[in-house]
């Protein structure tokens, strides 16, 4: 069709910002797990939203912008540079504030370095009023030439249709990339390691910092029962101390994030799941560059 468009668009923003959760409410489903806690996202996720009558646009999730402390660290602020070059669109997302922290000033230092539209979204617009989102606009706008500014709620996906629009306006036309039935470039092991990772984050709560992994030891169907999975994982931890809290009283804790994980995994599958989960301590993980390739992060983002 001469009148498609398609392009690929990065996603970035301080920690917290809820980047995650708009990616999965612009296309309709979830693929990037999230939590309150910062540094949720790794990798850098790809999905994809297609309209067969507009175009194509391939979403590019990225960890939240923050100084590095370790490889891990490392690797995180790579991929937010890497996913800053050759894309068509870049969305920075923020929330309403007359200030402009530190973390904002660093996502400002990089998309002063890109010569692609840069769309200003404001977040969290439900929690917030006309007055704070017009401060923010005025606290921001000198930061960066802004192609467009778009107010959203991701959690409620006010201004979502908006945002969908606006990015076509700056998307080169031509094929899709993907086929219309795709939705996201990760492999089911990637996504199922990330969906514990997840349930492991919200039921810890505080109690463990953000030092564990997961690595799918096991996942396959049963043979002769395509309704059926068996999946065994390990939870990598870096303490000791941090392996009795993820166990729990009697195992009462691992039993929860279990249970939490088996049955949005069961939604993903379409199937039945025996999931096994293990605690393993690994020091000190985050800073061994063989650990973090290991535990399923892009050699070539290292």
């Amino acid at each position: 069709m001469d009148n498609f468009k398609s392009g690929f668009v990065t996603i970035v923003g301080r920690p917290n910002v809820g980047k995650s959760t708009l990616m999965n409410h612009l296309i309709g489903q979830k693929i990037a797990i999230t939590s309150n806690k910062p540094q949720t996202t790794r990798n850098r996720i790809q999905t994809v939203y297609t309209d067969s009558k507009v175009g194509q646009i391939v979403f590019v999730d990225t960890p939240g912008m923050h100084q590095a402390k370790n490889k891990l660290g490392e690797y995180m602020v790579n991929v937010i540079s890497k996913s800053m070059s050759d894309v068509d669109c870049i969305l920075w997302l923020i929330e309403p504030s007359d200030k402009v922290g530190g973390g904002d000033k660093r996502v400002a230092e990089q998309l002063a370095k890109v010569n692609v539209p840069v769309i200003l979204v404001i977040n969290k617009i439900d929690m917030s009023d006309g007055e704070k989102v017009a401060k923010t606009i005025e606290a921001y706008k000198d930061l960066v030439e802004f192609a467009e500014v778009v107010p959203v709620s991701a959690l409620r996906g006010a201004g979502c249709n908006e945002l969908i629009d606006t990015i076509f306006k700056y998307l080169p036309y031509g094929p899709a990339f993907y086929d219309e039935d795709t939705v996201t470039d990760q492999p089911l092991r990637a996504i199922v390691a990330e969906i514990i990772r997840e349930k492991s984050l919200h039921a810890l709560n505080d109690e463990v910092p953000h030092g564990i992994a997961v690595a799918i030891d096991i996942m396959k169907e049963r043979p002769g029962n395509r309704a059926f999975w068996d999946i065994e994982a390990t939870i990598v931890c870096e303490k000791d101390s941090h392996k009795g809290i993820i166990i729990g009283k009697q195992g009462a804790m691992l039993k929860k994030i279990g249970s939490t994980a088996r049955y949005e995994i069961e939604q993903l599958l379409e199937a039945k799941v025996n999931l096994k989960l293990w605690v393993k301590v690994k020091k000190d993980w985050r800073d061994s560059d063989f650990l973090v390739k290991n535990f399923g992060y892009n050699k070539e983002d290292i």
